[in-house]
């Protein structure tokens, strides 16, 4: 489980949402458009929930939902995966939408 603080992902995910992560065994796990929890080399002691834009060299280029802020790949390269969310569990219940397509 893992509880989020921060605009990042918002409008699909805001501050104060509860999530249902499952681990990934490999990097195989992990699709684009997935939302993830990981962590980037640059930063280990920062964790995050972000989007999977594609697979790179080092993992993998995750992005927040929301552009203006950029606490993701773009200021801090590939990210390492740690977990996929797999639901909400509050306080807005259910499961995430996809991104939008062409997105």
């Amino acid at each position: 489980m893992a509880r989020v603080t921060g605009p990042s992902m918002t409008p699909t995910v805001r501050s104060g949402d509860r999530l249902l992560v499952r681990r990934v065994r490999s990097a195989d796990d992990v699709r684009p458009g997935d939302v993830v929890l990981a962590r980037f080399p640059a930063r280990p002691d920062l964790l995050v929930v972000k989007r999977v834009r594609r697979t790179v060299a080092g993992g993998h280029w995750v992005e927040g939902d929301n552009p203006f802020v950029t606490d993701d790949s773009r200021a801090f390269g590939p990210a390492v995966v740690v977990g996929r969310v797999v639901a909400r569990i509050g306080p807005r219940p259910g499961r995430l939408p996809p991104r939008p397509p062409g997105d």
